[in-house]
């Protein structure tokens, strides 16, 4: 499994580390991975992902994970979660459609 995050799409940058003497050295900046329980609204369940703590931060301010996910791209987002988004979003066309 990569480190990646699964909301954010953030994976490990490489760097270096550098000493007072200027020395280097090579190093890897990966990103602060948790694993959580959110909880979609729509769809009444909850799913566990694997995201970065700044993502985390992000879907409490945005109001949770139904809107994080309707408001980002498909492109930073994992097959899990675009499978989510797509769940939702057939949920909420369901509500706002008139019944006959």
């Amino acid at each position: 499994m990569t480190r990646q995050c699964e909301l954010t799409g953030k994976l490990p940058l490489s760097g270096q580390l550098r000493s007072h003497a200027e020395n280097k050295s090579k190093r890897k900046f990966r990103p602060n991975l948790c694993n959580v329980t959110l909880i979609s609204d729509a769809l009444g369940r909850s799913f566990r992902l694997r995201i970065s703590a700044h993502a985390l931060k992000t879907v409490e301010h945005r109001g949770g994970l139904d809107a994080f996910l309707m408001k980002a791209s498909d492109v930073e987002l994992s097959e899990r979660c675009l499978k989510i988004k797509r769940d939702i979003k057939k949920v909420k066309q369901e509500a706002t459609a008139p019944t006959a």
